[in-house]
């Protein structure tokens, strides 16, 4: 069993979020799981530029970091996102991940995975990145076991109990892959896209070529 965290906050190892992500890890490596942290700021991955190439042939033009940040998350068993609030959503960098895998999330590439989601805030909209964070996974076909944030600005201490909280989320992660824990309502949400992306990629079945033969090859169309 492995997993990877992913941190996404450019004060690097000053960041508060890293430490939640790193706390999960911690959780799951007492349950036996293999585990890697990846810092994406350190990572060269440009701009989405929209040529929709990955649809047509499964591969980007851009050649970059993406491609090994996206081979370590196919080869883990689950993944946890972090990303600060910035501004009421993700940061930057993050987000230039999540739109460079679009052809991922028309594949549901990561579905039989699990994962979770922390963040930190100042004061507000720890809900909502939260909430995207998860979307996103489950977009990508990964089932989600929970998330850890915290609100800092006026109680920097309750970072500490933050920390334990996102150790009890590894925990629960661990598990989950390991019993194949299920998630009826999220499942019953990933089957409902898979069905959108059935109609979608049957539409455009002549300009998404390699979409359309990865969903016959899976039997899902």
């Amino acid at each position: 069993m492995k997993i990877v965290g992913i941190s996404s906050s450019p004060r690097r190892k000053n960041s508060r979020t890293m430490k939640l992500v790193e706390a999960v890890l911690d959780g799951a490596q007492t349950q036996g799981a293999e585990i890697e942290l990846v810092d994406i700021c350190a990572l060269d991955i440009n701009y989405c530029i929209g040529c929709q190439v990955c649809f047509a042939k499964g591969e980007c033009v851009q050649a970059d970091d993406l491609d090994e940040l996206v081979g370590k998350m196919l080869s883990a068993d689950g993944i946890v996102l972090g990303s600060p609030v910035y501004i009421n959503s993700v940061t930057a960098q993050l987000k230039t991940v999540i739109d460079r895998m679009a052809d991922a999330i028309h594949c549901q590439l990561f579905s039989g995975k699990y994962g979770c989601a922390v963040t930190t805030s100042g004061g507000s909209g720890t809900a909502d990145v939260l909430g995207y964070m998860n979307y996103f996974l489950n977009e990508l076909g990964v089932v989600t076991v929970g998330e850890v944030g915290v609100a800092l600005g006026r109680n920097p201490a309750a970072l500490d109990a933050a920390i334990n909280e996102a150790s009890k989320l590894g925990t629960t992660l661990a598990e989950s892959i390991q019993t194949k824990r299920a998630y009826p309502a999220q499942e019953k949400e990933i089957a409902e896209r898979r069905a959108f992306f059935v109609r979608l990629i049957e539409a455009n079945r002549e300009e998404w070529a390699h979409q359309y033969e990865y969903w016959m090859e899976k039997g899902w169309m």
